[in-house]
């Protein structure tokens, strides 16, 4: 989800400085509501694991997609499944995302461990070597959306309110629950905080919820409404993982919490300041980035996360806010 949402701000600023085009995007049919405010864009759908699934399901596909008559295609994924559609597509002007592998290796490895190109520049490449112009340095952010009505009431007060994504896809990026609720609690006696996360994650944020200032969005919403609830937060603390990109696709500030991942892999939400990203005790934990996705460490760094003391996440907070 988190590749999916890095594209948005990209488009956006696409669209301003290249006016007249119109994007198909080929992604599974729960991302859509990502792209819902653009015009220009039309979702397709790849059934992935339906009638689009495996090589002959790819096959299908591309006859399907051969109807559209594209120009040119940008595969800013490169995975395998886009790497058989491209060659389907020979005759097309394909150019495909360079993820920098090599480089991300050698971070990982110590050998060159440096600030590499973000994502959504690698993104933007893409559309460059098609021809598009495309400068990322001044991005717009669209107004705040229409607030779920279940959620009105919390939002009309004068508290400012704190989104908390408190899970990721690994533990090794999670920051401890236990001092997470610290944060909550702190957090809570100056502003109103909703939780985020999937359906499955509902029974473990009851635990944070301590008090009437703390609110669980999680489960309650549909994707298209949670977009619309994120887009009027004032802040989202968020792991290494997608809901940070959501947020920061709308422009909101976004306090990042690193774990056994690194921003300098190129991950970092959009546009966001480089101390918004809180990042585990180096010292203690010299490995870091142990892996680019956090699949990868030792068992000792399952919790390094938890070097980051609550009080420097609740004081970055406030200092922003």
């Amino acid at each position: 989800m988190g590749d999916v949402a890095i594209l948005v701000p990209v488009l956006r600023v696409f669209f301003k400085q290249n006016k007249e085009v119109k994007v198909t995007i080929l992604t599974q049919q729960f991302f859509a509501p990502i792209f819902k405010d653009f015009k220009n864009v039309t979702v397709y759908s790849a059934e992935t694991k339906g009638k689009h699934k495996g090589f002959l399901g790819l096959f299908k596909l591309y006859k399907e997609l051969k109807k559209q008559n594209f120009t040119a295609i940008a595969d800013i994924h490169n995975v395998l499944r886009s790497n058989v559609l491209k060659l389907f597509f020979f005759n097309k002007k394909c150019i495909q995302i360079d993820k920098g592998r090599k480089q991300k290796k050698d971070l990982i490895s110590k050998k060159n461990f440096v600030q590499l190109k973000p994502s959504y520049e690698r993104y933007a490449d893409v559309f460059r070597k098609l021809g598009f112009t495309l400068d990322l340095s001044n991005p717009d952010f669209p107004d705040k959306k229409q607030i779920p009505n279940s959620l009105k009431n919390i939002f009309k007060g004068d508290s400012k309110v704190v989104g908390i994504a408190p899970f990721a896809a690994h533990q090794s990026k999670m920051y401890p629950l236990n001092k997470m609720k610290i944060v909550i609690e702190k957090l809570s006696k100056e502003f109103t905080i909703l939780l985020f996360g999937g359906k499955g994650d509902v029974e473990h944020l009851e635990t944070l919820k301590i008090n009437n200032a703390i609110y669980i969005v999680a489960g309650k919403l549909s994707f298209s409404e949670e977009l619309n609830t994120i887009s009027n937060l004032d802040c989202m603390i968020s792991m290494d993982s997608g809901n940070a990109h959501l947020a920061a696709m709308y422009g909101i500030k976004v306090i990042t919490i690193w774990g056994v991942t690194h921003p300098f892999a190129g991950f970092a939400p959009f546009h966001q300041p480089k101390d918004y990203a809180l990042l585990a005790d180096s010292t203690t934990y010299p490995k870091i980035p142990t892996s680019v996705y956090g699949n990868k460490y030792p068992e000792e760094y399952l919790t390094c996360a938890g070097s980051i003391e609550p009080e420097k996440i609740i004081t970055k907070v406030k200092s922003i806010l």
